[in-house]
């Protein structure tokens, strides 16, 4: 009887889970088979969902209208600027805050976090005069800062708890033979780290890929990535839910294969700090 309430368990835990995970992937395959209607089939009631005629033509109305590479590169510079350069800081500031830590680290810590509770809008005015005057405005280096500020406090946190994981007797050993602070950090501890520092530079560019907010107010036509990308098939005469949704796949499709091809990493690193 134990066996069999076991095995019940598990189907259901089961089912439950892909139920879960279908809810979560249906405004993804939706707007994938959106993509492919025509605008007609796409506002048509009732929905239709497979039986449809499928067609190319809003992929390459999106191509022609478009540079999508040209925002697809702005995309990958600012998404990779930041996440690196959001890495060249966070990671003295969480050894600092992991091996040398003070009475007053956890309330840094739980400040830097309190910065991510601030509505973007609440800063809109000041980050936006001050990018004009500091001449930043649409540029990839004045995005590729604002991007690493937002997510700075993520780095800093993940790298923090991964670098609490590691024991404090290694990096002695390694002072002991005469390693300076420089080299402890560079040779003995980023090594030790990579599979935490590779999923905290996965989850960050993923995040500054998927932000809208400012790449839509800090820039206008050199530097947009593909939110504005996007954002450009909501016009004052409606929305072309096909066209839309055609440019919305093209814009997350190379983010969902480089997660899908990199979800173990993410997975290792997302629990490296919560087991030992």
């Amino acid at each position: 009887m134990a066996r069999a309430i076991s095995t019940q368990r598990k189907v259901g835990f089961t089912v439950f889970a892909w139920l879960i995970a279908f809810v979560i992937f249906f405004p993804i395959l939706w707007t994938f088979l959106t993509s492919f209607k025509t605008e007609g089939t796409a506002i048509a009631t009732p929905p239709q969902f497979l039986f449809f005629n499928w067609t190319l033509e809003n992929y390459e109305t999106v191509l022609e209208r478009s540079n999508y590479f040209r925002f697809l590169g702005n995309s990958i510079i600012t998404a990779v600027g930041s996440t690196l350069l959001g890495l060249v800081i966070a990671i003295p500031a969480a050894w600092a805050m992991a091996f040398s830590p003070t009475k007053h680290t956890k309330d840094i810590l739980m400040w830097m976090l309190s910065t991510k509770m601030l509505p973007a809008v609440g800063v809109l005015v000041p980050i936006t005069m001050l990018f004009r005057m500091a001449g930043l405005t649409d540029t990839h280096l004045g995005l590729t800062l604002v991007l690493t500020l937002i997510n700075l406090p993520i780095i800093v946190w993940m790298l923090f708890t991964y670098f609490k994981e590691i024991p404090v007797d290694i990096l002695e050993a390694a002072r002991m033979d005469g390693a300076s602070l420089r080299q402890e950090v560079i040779y003995v501890l980023t090594p030790m780290a990579i599979p935490g520092i590779a999923s905290t530079m996965l989850l960050n560019i993923i995040l500054a890929w998927n932000e809208s907010f400012w790449t839509i107010v800090l820039t206008t036509t050199q530097a947009t990535p593909l939110p504005a990308f996007i954002a450009a098939y909501s016009s004052p005469e409606g929305l072309f839910w096909a066209k839309l949704s055609a440019a919305s796949m093209m814009a997350i499709a190379p983010i969902l294969i480089m997660g899908w091809f990199s979800q173990k990493q993410l997975v290792r690193g997302l629990t490296f700090g919560a087991v030992k």
